[in-house]
């Protein structure tokens, strides 16, 4: 496994070693002493399970109080995914990245507490998992606005019109938002 650091400090790109040959592959998408000798020691709670057609937006999502961490792969098609800075004291706050995962590259995003995350699907079919180091809390959820000029996220959408739930199309603007400590 390789663990890849981001322009963020906090997210990380997880490369899995991929074993495969002719009848296809294997990889282990979690393993608890291998990532802890990475440096995360993190005990999930809850795996979660998302398909979408091309062109759905479904973010940018952040619980507080009661911060999730995600670990978040695509097994099916492929997607943006996007986290953004919410920590006030972090010298990146209101900054972001987007990494394309997919079932091509096999890559993982860990997206750690303090951070807001969504994506944008690029094919029909995608299917999207998520491991979370919280439970989902409805109560503490909050969306931050995925077109906030402020944050000035690079969407791929040439040609798309991004298809949205009612709760991320009503998502606040980046300077409504409390943020973490």
């Amino acid at each position: 496994m390789q663990v890849i650091p981001t322009a963020l400090d906090g997210p990380l790109i997880i490369e899995p070693k991929v074993h495969g040959d002719d009848r296809g592959f294997l990889l282990e998408s979690w393993n608890a002493q291998a990532f802890s000798e990475a440096g995360l020691d993190i005990a999930f709670v809850q795996d979660n399970h998302s398909r979408s057609d091309k062109g759905v937006l479904r973010g940018l999502h952040f619980q507080q109080p009661q911060p999730q961490g995600k670990l978040v792969r695509v097994v099916s098609g492929a997607v943006l995914d996007v986290a953004v800075d919410l920590r006030r004291s972090s010298a990146t706050f209101g900054q972001w990245i987007g990494v394309e995962l997919s079932a091509a590259n096999k890559r993982m995003l860990w997206v750690p507490h303090g951070f807001a995350h969504g994506f944008l699907t690029l094919a029909d079919g995608t299917d999207v998992l998520y491991k979370c180091d919280a439970p989902y809390a409805p109560e503490h959820e909050q969306v931050l606005a995925w077109d906030d000029p402020d944050l000035g996220i690079e969407w791929p959408l040439e040609g798309l019109e991004p298809r949205l739930s009612d709760r991320d199309r009503a998502g606040r603007a980046l300077t409504d938002t409390g943020g973490f400590a």
